[in-house]
């Protein structure tokens, strides 16, 4: 049965998703006709949500320095290095995503049971002069009887293909020096906006010369593909359909 207080949560939520869509709803009257507009430019480090990354570091080691050397401590190279090694500097990521999974798994159990317990010999005999009824006799007394199944089959077929190149900005430099990196791009055709983001640590050593770095050789990556506009908002439910879903418990 439902209650009074359940009734008035729900009604509740439905009025905080009815205000909620209402602000989405008079933002979207006012930009109808008009193409979707791009995020400004700012510093990755600024954004809502971003946080420093943090993780385990091995002793610092003391630099040597050579005397009248032609060499500058840290360097890579004889000339000086044009790939990033700094915060602020910039390199290419390019993101090969390539995956295809295909997993069949088909499950089947099967089990039969059967007990039996009875009386004989003039113990059975006399069962059945003095307690058992005619029909009934005493080298069957109980008889049990199961059976179970139980079939199971699942299947996924899943494949993904993205080739693309983003340019990132290097947002922290780690006392290993490993480097955080961050690029976001945005490409808008007609009334639609596509999103590329990636983010994660890079080593300097598998930077190429020409300062880009394979999507696979980052290490906790973040990459995410998506997009914003008339046809994004046409493969999304409803706001109400949303709440619903969410709210109803059938």
């Amino acid at each position: 049965m439902t209650t009074f207080p359940t009734i008035r949560a729900i009604a509740t939520g439905l009025a905080l998703a009815s205000l909620l869509a209402g602000c989405g709803t008079a933002d979207r009257l006012s930009q109808v006709g008009q193409q979707p507009a791009l995020n400004a430019i700012q510093d990755p480090t600024t954004t809502p949500g971003y946080r420093p990354v943090q993780m385990p570091m091995p002793e610092p080691q003391q630099a040597h320095y050579s005397p009248n050397s032609l060499w500058r401590s840290g360097n890579r190279a004889f000339f000086d290095d044009q790939r990033a090694k700094q915060v602020g500097d910039i390199l290419t990521v390019t993101v090969t995503i390539s995956d295809r999974a295909e997993i069949d798994n088909s499950t089947s159990k099967s089990r039969t049971d059967s007990n039996a317990s009875g009386a004989g010999g003039a113990l059975g005999t006399a069962i059945d002069t003095v307690l058992l009824p005619a029909s009934s006799s005493a080298g069957n007394l109980a008889s049990i009887n199961s059976s179970s199944s139980f079939e199971g089959e699942g299947e996924v077929d899943r494949e993904e293909t993205i080739r693309t190149n983003v340019a990132a900005v290097v947002t922290q430099v780690l006392p290993n020096g490993n480097m955080v990196i961050e690029g976001r791009q945005e490409v808008r055709v007609n009334f639609e906006v596509r999103e590329l983001v990636v983010a994660g640590v890079v080593r300097p050593e598998d930077i190429a010369s020409n300062n880009t770095i394979a999507s696979d050789k980052i290490a906790e990556a973040r990459i995410g593909y998506g997009g914003r506009g008339q046809i994004t908002e046409v493969q999304q439910p409803r706001y109400g359909s949303q709440v619903m879903d969410i709210l109803l418990p059938f």
